[in-house]
């Protein structure tokens, strides 16, 4: 079971967890040991809510597919349970990520002290451009 929040929760049998090889350096293990963890999750098929499911079709991000399939690999770690974790937790994170409201920003007008510092500012540089010129002799 993944724990997303108190009232949202993925079974184990909705995530496809595969072991593979890791790429990379490591000597005679990499060519042993499949300790990389490949992760894959339907998001149609899925059980989450349907806010969850709009909110991560619609996110934009390279680890959903256009079918709507979630794809995850992990294999920074040299343990498979350390990638099996990695992986679970990059996929929660994202479902956190894809279902943020972001607050919407209303245009607000700058207040008149803060227009007259920036028209005095502006003066005050032309004046200091305008005595930079070449100075006139008799």
């Amino acid at each position: 079971m993944l724990y997303i929040s108190n009232h949202v929760v993925i079974p184990d049998d909705e995530i496809d967890l595969s072991a593979i090889r890791a790429q990379g350096a490591g000597g005679q293990n990499v060519n042993k040991v499949s300790s990389a963890i490949h992760l894959r999750f339907n998001i149609h098929a899925s059980s989450l809510p349907y806010f969850y499911k709009e909110r991560l079709l619609a996110h934009k991000d390279s680890r959903i597919t256009a079918d709507g399939t979630i794809i995850i690999k992990a294999q920074t770690h040299r343990t498979q349970e350390k990638n099996r974790n990695d992986a679970l937790e990059r996929l929660k994170t994202l479902i956190l990520e894809a279902t943020v409201i972001q607050k919407t920003r209303r245009p607000t007008k700058p207040t008149r002290n803060s227009q007259k510092r920036r028209m005095d500012k502006k003066t005050k540089h032309s004046k200091t451009k305008a005595l930079r010129g070449r100075v006139k002799g008799d």
